[in-house]
């Protein structure tokens, strides 16, 4: 079994329910399991920012599925669940991202593992350092924990609890 992160995305209508749905959605995909979830925070848009608030949170899950396969079926959720790709950064339904794939570097037309600005984003770093401070990025060369704590800290505490775990 494969040791994935994905981080999980939502800011338009019932953003709980559009969570809720695609983790369902992942777990009940015969080739993956969900470990465990972050808490769920919400967090102010970036890039875009004429948008509402985002609901974000991590998941860690064990696949059978390759890397490839694994964004075809997180891109199946998203359209599933009514993602419309209109504005980059824009207001979305439900994002998926993965952001780990064991200790793997992979670079694709159509995929990067490390994600390639986990690195850089509060809103994700927030989530998966709740999950595991310790995992190693190895596009980074450093731990979840340590990228986190080079993050701005008004950054970081920006970041709000909506639903802990």
């Amino acid at each position: 079994m494969n040791s994935v992160y994905i981080a999980l995305g939502s800011n338009l209508d019932n953003r709980i329910e559009y969570l809720t749905e695609a983790v369902t959605l992942l777990d009940h995909h015969d080739g993956i399991n969900v470990v465990r979830q972050s808490s769920i925070y919400e967090t102010a848009p970036v890039g875009y920012i004429e948008q509402n608030d985002f609901l974000n949170m991590v998941l860690e899950a064990r696949t059978t599925l390759q890397p490839l396969e694994l964004l075809d079926y997180c891109q199946f959720i998203e359209k599933e669940l009514g993602r419309k790709r209109v504005i980059k950064w824009g207001p979305r339904t439900i994002d998926l991202d993965i952001l780990a794939y064991n200790q793997e570097n992979m670079k694709d037309e159509r995929l990067t593992i490390p994600h390639p600005h986990l690195q850089e984003r509060a809103f994700v770093l927030v989530p998966l350092a709740e999950l595991d401070p310790n995992l190693y990025i190895p596009s980074v060369k450093q731990e979840a924990g340590v990228l986190l704590n080079k993050l701005p800290k008004e950054e970081v505490e920006s970041i709000q609890v909506w639903i802990e775990k």
